[in-house]
């Protein structure tokens, strides 16, 4: 299906040029941009942890990377943002080489990693004006947006706290606003509700979730199945560096005539997702 645009009139009678993105969104998600292009993505330690992989992440999606401990989804983002380099194959995030323009790919992306990257004896609102700071806010903008961002994951009343006496499930969620702070038009999250009881674990889904309808891409990687099945628009499982099947969560569940996504991990793989933890 094709999105037409339509002309739209300004208040003075002239016609008003459609927003790209705003266009870009209305888009069934096969028929947008990719935000994410990986062809062929490979790298080699001691063993191959990521095997000739090739994968597109549309604009504004939200993808989940699913697979074992040892499977190969930290590599993979790890290349992703530069912090490792492929040994074979190419990717490009955002539009820009993450070899050739790493520098690019950084201004494009935030990254909230599974161990939390927090100072204990700054409050909550000071680690999020030093990570702000990082990424040359202004002071206005950081405080608006630091505003925001504590009342939308629910830390507000906290914010002035010291960390060091947050609970784990608020070390997560600051965590996760830390990686945000500075608008990233692509967001890795991995792991981003461990340690959280349910509640403030269906809170974050709400958060992650209005990030999407913002247009931001997110890769999230877990271990709850019902969250990927909850949340994502599609899921890659990984397993031995290899991507073993892609698709949503409810194309998965009918092909392989499983009555959840946890099913068809454990037929695809053979061992239950957190039996390792």
């Amino acid at each position: 299906m094709k999105v037409e645009a339509e002309k739209v009139m300004s208040p003075a009678g002239s016609p008003q040029v459609p927003d790209p993105e705003a266009m870009n969104q209305m888009l069934p998600l096969g028929e947008r941009r990719a935000a994410i292009e990986i062809e062929n993505l490979s790298k080699k330690f001691d063993v191959v942890a990521v095997d000739g992989l090739t994968l597109d992440v549309m604009e504004g999606e939200l993808f989940g990377l699913l697979g074992p401990n040892g499977a190969g989804k930290t590599t993979l983002i790890n290349m992703l943002c530069g912090l490792t380099k492929p040994t074979v194959g190419t990717a490009k995030v955002g539009g820009y080489d993450i070899i050739k323009e790493i520098d690019k790919v950084k201004d494009q992306i935030g990254v909230c990693p599974q161990e939390t990257a927090l100072f204990p004896y700054l409050s909550g609102r000071e680690n999020l004006d030093l990570f702000g700071s990082l990424y040359l806010m202004p002071k206005d903008a950081l405080k608006k947006r630091s505003q925001e961002l504590l009342a939308g994951i629910g830390l507000l009343e906290d914010a002035n706290r010291r960390v060091g006496k947050y609970s784990g499930g608020m070390k997560r969620r600051l965590s996760l606003i830390c990686a945000l702070v500075h608008e990233p038009e692509i967001a890795f999250l991995d792991e981003p509700t461990v340690a959280m009881d349910p509640q403030s674990r269906h809170a974050v889904w709400g958060f992650i979730r209005d990030l999407t309808k913002d247009g931001k891409t997110v890769i999230l990687t877990t271990h709850y199945m019902e969250e990927a099945q909850e949340l994502c628009d599609r899921v890659g499982i990984i397993d031995h560096g290899k991507l073993i099947a892609l698709g949503t969560p409810a194309e998965l569940i009918e092909k392989y005539s499983a009555k959840h996504l946890e099913d068809v991990f454990l037929q695809l793989t053979g061992r239950n997702i957190r039996e390792e933890l």
